[in-house]
């Protein structure tokens, strides 16, 4: 499936719920079916800073591609990371780059978090974004900062 394919599907699933405590609960089933990260990947190295939650975000590269695991300490916020990494895992640096993330706005997401997690939720995409420039111009993996 493409980004955008992917992404209308996050919309569709989102679209079934007109109260947003249902839509909460969507997002903290995504967060529990989540795969467990590397106990290795839970260190100051891959935590998002940004975010109020402690979030880590842990890249790899393979064949083109970058692929994401993560994990954090606080439910919802586990199941923001589990919808960007089902819209950006396993796609090229450019993809990720150039990605336009529209479900965020069409799910009313952005609009119905708290102003701490909204601006988590855009450190989560920076970060993706940073790797995805490391992975897209050879640099080694590690925390990225900018």
């Amino acid at each position: 499936m493409t980004i955008n394919e992917i992404q209308d599907a996050i919309i569709d699933d989102f679209s079934v719920f007109d109260d947003w405590m249902d839509k909460y609960n969507l997002l903290i089933e995504m967060g529990r079916d989540l795969p467990l990260i590397d106990p290795g990947c839970r260190t100051e190295e891959y935590l998002i800073e940004g975010c109020q939650s402690r979030v880590w975000l842990c890249p790899s590269f393979e064949n083109g591609k970058i692929f994401f695991t993560a994990d954090s300490d606080a439910i919802i916020t586990r199941g923001i990371i589990a919808l960007l990494i089902r819209v950006l895992s396993g796609r090229s640096p450019d993809e990720i780059i150039s990605a336009d993330l529209y479900f965020i706005d069409r799910t009313g997401l952005h609009q119905n978090l708290s102003p701490t997690r909204s601006n988590g939720l855009l450190s989560m995409v920076k970060q993706i974004r940073l790797y995805a420039i490391a992975f897209g111009t050879k640099q080694p993996p590690g925390r990225l900062n900018g």
